[in-house]
């Protein structure tokens, strides 16, 4: 990085735009205890504002699940966008939008590729996801309005937002650790990963593995293409498919969602078996051509592939 201008130098891949002459690991951790600290403060913060204004309980004695509290979930986590950007150019002096990607921005063209690809694969899981009857609860009509809409409009962003936080910030702290870039890369698929895990606050064994699945390989899909934006489709849309589903089948989520020790099965491994095909096919795809890992040069727009070839996937 240009301490200077602000721009990230040729030839430096995601991870290790905050990697600098030294390792900065007090400073890194800092960066992630503020991270997450952020996260769980935005949504105790959103769930005691909605506490305000709607029954805590339902009727049944049980924490009630309305559209609002559905809403402030999504959104408390939609804040680690600006959330992450925030925090790296404050501790880094790195600007927020080479969250995004190696040149800044966040490519449109890529993120649309993987949409087209990815969904009808989240669709067909999610229908096996839900073959089995979960339980259930009784939603008015105009609730199941509410939570569709602010499932369509937040659940996007709640996806992203993990993704610039986890699989954005929390990479690249931990992925200038090291003094070589690929030990890099490890440090930072492992501390990324792990942490992720971590916060799903999970005691079952296969929603763990499944967590750490599906971190390992967003985070080398987001190495292998220099940007966020194929993670955001992978963990956007995964979210969204469930959450219309559940309001779709007026599932009980406060009972379908635990995450308690025996709880899993095997349709649990279900969406790490599509991120670990869908890694395979993006670094396959990527040997020779791709979306940009490196800037080109200094503030370049130009995108270009490992050998200086246009993007073709």
């Amino acid at each position: 990085m240009n301490s200077r201008t602000h721009t990230i130098a040729p030839g430096v891949e995601y991870h290790r735009v905050l990697a600098g002459e030294d390792r900065r690991i007090v400073r890194g951790i800092l960066a992630i205890v503020l991270l997450i600290g952020g996260m769980l403060f935005f949504n105790v913060l959103f769930t005691v504002a909605v506490s305000l204004v709607e029954p805590v309980t339902g009727a049944d004695g049980r924490a009630a699940y309305t559209p609002l509290f559905h809403a402030a979930g999504l959104a408390s986590v939609a804040l680690l966008i600006p959330w992450s950007m925030l925090i790296q150019r404050w501790l880094y002096g790195v600007k927020g939008a080479s969250l995004h990607s190696v040149i800044s921005r966040f490519r449109f063209d890529i993120f649309g590729r993987a949409l087209v690809l990815i969904i009808p694969a989240w669709a067909l899981v999610t229908v096996i996801l839900y073959w089995s009857p979960l339980p259930e609860t009784t939603w008015s009509h105009t609730d199941v309005v509410w939570f569709l809409l602010a499932t369509l409009l937040l659940t996007p962003l709640q996806g992203a937002g993990e993704e610039y936080g986890f699989r954005g910030l929390i990479l690249r702290v931990a992925g200038g650790w090291t003094r070589r870039a690929r030990a890099g890369l490890v440090v930072g698929i492992v501390v990324s990963s792990v942490l992720f895990g971590l916060v799903h606050f999970s005691t079952d064994l296969l929603l763990n593995l499944n967590y750490l699945f599906f971190a390992v390989g967003i985070a080398l899909i987001t190495w292998r293409t220099g940007g966020i934006e194929i993670a955001v489709v992978l963990h956007a849309g995964f979210n969204t498919l469930g959450f219309l589903f559940d309001t779709a089948l007026h599932v009980d989520v406060t009972a379908a969602y635990d995450r308690s020790a025996g709880v899993g099965t095997w349709t649990t491994l279900l969406p790490a078996v599509v991120i670990v095909l869908t890694t395979v096919v993006v670094w396959m795809l990527t040997r020779r051509t791709g979306p940009a890992r490196t800037p080109s040069t200094a503030g370049s727009s130009v995108e270009e592939g490992r050998a200086g070839k246009p993007i073709t996937v």
